[in-house]
């Protein structure tokens, strides 16, 4: 839902209202699992990014917060932390993101995952899932400093002894998630854009493909003006908000579990 509404220049058959609009029309009109395109690929990419991402989030938050305010808790170093586990995250999973968009997109004339990766290798080259990344760490570099650094303030107010405490851990993700992909939005549009390189819009740039920053953010207000900028921002939050609970609470219960079992063969010793 969120590619095919931050979209530029869709199809009228492929132009809603709203989040609700979309999933009944794409359901009703392209199959009942059409909105769930791509999730394969997402969850192939996921697992080793996500594996990066919380190891190097942990080691970084605990060396810098050690430095930075030795026994105590450091908004700058979560935020820092979160900043150098993107690079991690985002190196491991931008191939299966444009895969993923590709097969999202209204009239995608791929069926299978492999037959998009090798189109976009042959017609594009390599570099063609890599277009976004400094995009996407534009993106998500402020979004992963937001993210944690409200999850990790939340917690403060929330669970201040900082105990495995299940429903402080999904509320406090939600937020978190709610208020970066809010304030993240126009910068997703462009990823989308590089990533998509909608067709119509391309039309608007002299250059056979958009690459970069600078000429995403032209290209969209050109087609758009200010208002495309913030195109999908609603789906983006309902998608932030569920994702971002879940992978803390997930998180932080395989935390717990694995922290006292150690604790416990201390103890056995």
């Amino acid at each position: 839902l969120q590619t095919r509404m931050q979209s530029l220049q869709p199809e009228p058959a492929a132009r809603y209202r709203n989040v609700l609009e979309a999933l009944w029309r794409i359901a009703r009109t392209e199959g009942v699992w059409r909105p769930m395109r791509g999730m394969n690929i997402t969850a192939t990419g996921a697992g080793p990014a996500h594996a990066l991402y919380f190891a190097c989030y942990e080691k970084l938050k605990k060396t810098l917060s050690d430095v930075i305010h030795a026994g105590g808790n450091s908004h700058v170093a979560n935020g820092a932390a979160g900043c150098v586990a993107t690079l991690l995250h985002d190196a491991a999973m931008n191939p299966a993101e444009v895969v993923k968009q590709r097969m999202q997109m209204y009239n995608s004339p791929y069926q299978r995952v492999m037959d998009c990766v090798q189109a976009v290798w042959r017609n594009e080259g390599a570099g063609a899932f890599y277009r976004s990344y400094t995009t996407q760490l534009t993106m998500n570099i402020p979004f992963q400093a937001i993210h944690f650094m409200t999850y990790e303030f939340l917690q403060e107010q929330l669970n201040p002894h900082r105990q495995y405490n299940p429903g402080s851990h999904v509320v406090s993700g939600a937020c978190a998630g709610a208020v970066a992909a809010a304030a993240t939005t126009p910068l997703d549009v462009c990823k989308t854009l590089l990533n998509t390189q909608e067709s119509l819009a391309l039309s608007s740039n002299i250059s056979r493909h958009i690459t970069g920053m600078a000429n995403a953010f032209r290209t969209v207000y050109q087609v758009g003006g200010v208002t495309a900028y913030f195109r999908g921002v609603q789906a983006r939050v309902i998608y932030q908000m569920p994702s971002t609970a879940i992978a803390w609470s997930v998180y932080e219960f395989f935390k717990y579990i694995l922290t006292k079992r150690q604790e416990e063969r201390r103890a056995g010793k």
